[in-house]
């Protein structure tokens, strides 16, 4: 292509190149292929599924951004499990493209960066905002088009991350170049993603969308810095936006903002709803949605908070019962531990991990065992199921497992939740934390020794989540329970007054 590139990439091997043409109104078409190797190649309708989804992604992308800049795109298989994205290519490991998921989240996001990346150059020395454009355009946006709850568990998924890293000072996102750690990640790809939902959420959709083509149509085969994305915003919306984006850019602090009170008081036909927040951070300026709630009534209303402790008052139609803030997690902020539902990795990664293996017969316990060498990172403790109690009472967390017989009978005889009722009699094994409790508990449930057995693959990767359902080693189904947002009841100043 007749482009400025700094430079080449140049690959080899014994591949079988499939073509697909792909027609444009009024411009030249542009071609696209496969390059497989035989035994991929030879899985039926894997190339042409490629090529169907490829032209299906550049459509999408032509239209919400611009035209594709090139006149061709390539899936090339890699031997090695690779991820890279180049102009004109994906280079992506040949066991990775047989993964079914593949071309319903990596595909997308690799085809993406023809435009940001690859269509418009970084400007890495003012910080990389590729990575975080992408992901919400693509990874986020596929969960938007699922449904709600999937884009809000995603949203969950980058707080969470942000809260497990928030002492270890992750870096400013302007700061941000590449991924060289998960904190890295949290910040270049989760915080910055959330920076554009929080944009798109400040000025509405169509402004928002508009920006993005203004961006595409004045950088288009430039190099472009997080400047050159707020002016074309700016272009977009009518207003200055230097307030929104320097504090997202520039500090590293993750704001952490709470309700410490809030009191309805009568004004006429009207109430007034009086809340007291408390900010911890007060150099990040904060726009966080209220969902004020009554019998029959719910509103969302925005609070724009920047002092250390803010006194905020709405004039309501309704006298308000509960209040909730940022109820769907919408903004980058510290949510409180128990707002975070329990998830695998914190079994995972515990410097003090405890096992209770209630398996009876050899093979299903000795599966037990190998499992855990696998799950955890250090070695755990084992326990008996008479120091269960004791052991949930400290402050390590415990993985409870063995046969779905044994697992039942121990939950019942120590008084702890059964089997959640969304996961009986589903898959040949089933993995879940229990939600909403002081203690750290985890169970590992099989239908016998090679349920538990084929587990060692694939269990160790799904750390993210809260509970997976297997059928013989493969994930059929998988989750993470709903966060909890604390409901703050608002006292009735009136009703107060009389007693």
């Amino acid at each position: 292509f007749t482009q400025p590139s700094d430079g080449i990439d140049l690959m080899a091997g014994p591949w079988i190149v499939r073509e697909k043409i792909m027609a444009r109104p009024a411009q030249s078409p542009i071609h696209l292929r496969t390059f497989f190797p035989a035994d991929l190649d030879a899985m039926p309708g894997l190339a042409q599924a490629y090529l169907d989804d490829t032209a299906a992604y550049i459509e999408r992308y032509s239209r919400e951004i611009g035209a594709y800049p090139y006149s061709e795109f390539s899936i090339v298989a890699s031997p090695l499990p690779t991820g890279f994205g180049m102009p004109t290519l994906t280079y992506l490991g040949a066991d990775v493209l047989r993964l079914p998921f593949i071309r319903k989240t990596s595909l997308g996001h690799e085809i993406l960066h023809n435009w940001w990346g690859n269509g418009v150059y970084v400007d890495y020395e003012r910080g990389n905002w590729s990575e975080g454009l992408t992901t919400f355009m693509a990874d986020y946006a596929y969960k938007e088009d699922e449904s709600a709850s999937a884009a809000s568990e995603m949203r969950l998924a980058w707080l969470r991350d942000a809260a497990v890293f928030a002492g270890e000072k992750p870096g400013a996102l302007r700061d941000f170049r590449s991924r060289a750690n998960a904190a890295g990640a949290t910040v270049g790809y989760g915080k910055s993603a959330m920076l554009f939902v929080m944009l798109r959420d400040r000025l509405g959709k169509k402004v928002f969308d508009q920006g993005i083509r203004n961006f595409w149509a004045a950088q288009r085969f430039k190099v472009a810095s997080w400047d050159d994305l707020k002016t074309a915003f700016e272009s977009a919306s009518g207003e200055k936006l230097g307030s929104f984006f320097a504090p997202w850019l520039d500090q590293q602090a993750l704001p952490d903002v709470a309700i410490a009170s809030a009191e309805s008081i009568p004004s006429g036909t009207l109430h007034q709803l009086k809340i007291n927040f408390n900010k911890k951070d007060a150099r990040l300026p904060l726009r966080l949605p209220l969902e004020i709630s009554a019998a029959g009534q719910r509103e969302i209303r925005c609070v724009d908070l920047g002092g250390r402790r803010i006194i905020k008052k709405k004039m309501l139609a309704f006298a308000p019962q509960t209040v909730r803030l940022n109820p769907e997690m919408r903004v980058w902020r510290r949510l409180d531990a128990s707002q975070l539902p329990p998830i695998l990795r914190q079994w995972m990664a515990t410097r003090e991990p405890q096992l209770l293996n209630v398996a009876r017969v050899a093979e299903a316990n000795l599966a037990v065992s190998q499992l855990s060498e696998r799950f955890f990172e250090v070695k755990p403790k084992l326990i008996t199921p008479a120091q269960l109690g004791a052991a949930l009472n400290g402050k390590s967390p415990v993985l409870l497992a063995g046969t779905h017989a044994e697992v039942d009978q121990t939950l019942a005889s120590a008084g702890l939740p059964a089997r959640p009722a969304s996961l009986i009699g589903k898959g040949s094994a089933q993995v879940w934390t229990v939600p909403d409790k002081s203690f750290q508990l985890a169970i590992i449930s099989g239908q016998d020794a090679a349920s538990l057995n084929v587990l060692q693959r694939g269990l160790p990767h799904y750390g993210g989540q809260s509970w997976l359902i297997f059928e013989q080693g493969r994930v059929i189904d998988k989750g993470t329970w709903p966060a909890s947002i604390p409901e703050i009841t608002v006292l009735n100043a009136a009703r107060k007054d009389k007693k």
